[in-house]
């Protein structure tokens, strides 16, 4: 596979590229580093030498982790680009034909988090591959577990099997949630009949957890409270601007929300 790293160089990139070695450290596969420069300046002449720093600088910094984390599994290849983060960084991933891109996220609040947004939900945004995200209050060395929040709705067939395929990889166990406004009895026999599929695609039973939540969000969390050891696993369908400037998609609101490794789908 090969998996996209974005780095600003500080202590939570650095762990998320830390998690996306570890996670598959008993396969073979291609790591791109990669560091975006974003100037904002007032005189062009004062920019190109500024920019030439900045090649500089991260230049040294990718050589340096790439030294730091050599191993017989993984290749690395480094990038760097010039622009906004978000939009560069999807189309990198186009490009060199990415399998998902791993980053780390920092904490945002309030007024600055309506206007503003994060680099990673923007990317998650702008994204045509799946995206893990590793928030900074993430205990990442205990993660064993997938919790892949589901619908029941046909366009999580493909989802599934790919999250079954990368449990086994990162060998961990798989859970679902499913968070439901109204009982039905539709619902019940759906959860049936997947635990039986699962079953039959991972050789155990895994555990389903469904919880009755006007709130589908608050319904996760309250599934997932003291569950530090998950990974939350989520199908994002992107939406045009004017939808997104209406409403906020599940996994765009839990991006904010979440504690712990969040895989959105795209």
């Amino acid at each position: 596979m090969k998996i996209l790293i974005p780095l600003d160089f500080s202590e939570n990139s650095k762990k998320a590229l830390e998690f996306a070695l570890g996670i598959f450290q008993d396969s073979e596969n291609t790591f791109i580093l990669c560091h975006v420069v974003e100037m904002v300046y007032d005189f062009a002449s004062q920019a190109a030498i500024a920019i030439e720093g900045l090649h500089a600088s991260a230049k040294k910094h990718l050589e340096e982790l790439m030294l730091e984390y050599d191993s017989p599994n993984a290749e690395f290849h480094a990038e760097i680009l010039e622009g906004t983060p978000s939009i560069q960084l999807a189309k990198l991933a186009e490009e060199k034909n990415a399998d998902m891109v791993i980053m780390g996220t920092h904490g945002i609040s309030g007024i600055k988090k309506v206007l503003v947004g994060s680099t990673a939900v923007n990317v998650l945004k702008e994204s045509s591959i799946p995206v893990l995200l590793v928030p900074e209050e993430a205990e990442t060395s205990s993660t064993r577990k997938i919790s892949l929040a589901l619908e029941l709705a046909d366009h999580e067939e493909e989802l599934i099997e790919k999250v079954v395929n990368w449990s086994k990889v990162w060998t961990m166990d798989l859970q679902i949630l499913h968070v439901f406004k109204e009982e039905s009895f539709v619902e019940k026999l759906a959860l049936l009949g997947l635990e039986k599929y699962l079953k039959e695609r991972l050789g155990y039973t895994p555990s389903i957890h469904s919880q009755r939540d006007n709130d589908v969000i608050h319904g996760i969390q309250e599934l997932l409270n003291g569950h530090k050891d998950n990974m939350l696993t989520m199908c994002h369908s992107q939406k045009n601007l004017w939808d997104q400037l209406l409403r906020k998609g599940t996994s765009i609101e839990m991006a904010y929300r979440v504690r712990i490794p969040l895989l959105v789908m795209v």
